[in-house]
């Protein structure tokens, strides 16, 4: 089996540094912002280990546009980008490609697309996971997925849920709580 050489780039966006991988079948990584260039670099780094830091081409340069104008608060669309899930199961790519169709301003909660997959009982906690896992996330809108009563659920990427709800508030979707738990271990 042919190795995918994967390369990247550190760029800065209104919310803070972000990063992005791709390769020549399309992107593969993607950090949400932090507040360091080097906190970033590290990492996209330590997701694909052996990518290597490049100048982005003209089509990553005009994706990396798109990530700017949303964090600028005004309306971006990715779902036409091409995207290197290859790492993926095939249950997670079908899980992303669902996630993919919820547009900017739209949100759905883990048990909705679960019912949407036809995924059973466990279907939620196995959005939850997949969400977790994105390796693409904004793109893959992972911040649109929320927990059951419209509360925020988890998030993984810098900053936590506040992040997310910050995510949500960019593209007009009203303040959604955190429900306890999440408030008392501050994610």
């Amino acid at each position: 089996m042919m190795s995918t050489t994967h390369h990247y780039a550190v760029f800065e966006t209104a919310r803070g540094f972000c990063a992005m991988a791709w390769a020549g079948n399309g992107i593969a990584g993607f950090r949400l912002p932090g507040e360091a260039a080097e906190e970033t670099r590290g990492a996209m780094r330590r997701r694909l280990p052996s990518a290597i830091e490049a100048e982005p081409s003209v089509w990553i340069g005009q994706v990396i546009e798109r990530v700017r104008t949303y964090f600028v608060g005004d309306e971006a669309d990715f779902s036409d980008l091409v995207l290197d899930l290859s790492g993926q199961t095939d249950l997670y790519r079908r899980i992303y490609d669902a996630t993919r169709r919820l547009g900017w301003g739209k949100a759905t909660t883990y048990g909705a697309l679960a019912g949407e997959l036809d995924l059973g009982p466990a279907g939620a906690w196995t959005i939850g996971q997949a969400m977790a896992k994105n390796p693409i996330p904004l793109i893959l809108p992972c911040h649109r997925v929320l927990a059951a009563g419209g509360k925020l659920g988890g998030f993984s990427a810098p900053g936590g849920t506040v992040s997310k709800q910050r995510m949500l508030e960019l593209e007009g979707l009203p303040s959604v709580e955190a429900s306890p738990a999440q408030q008392s271990f501050d994610f």
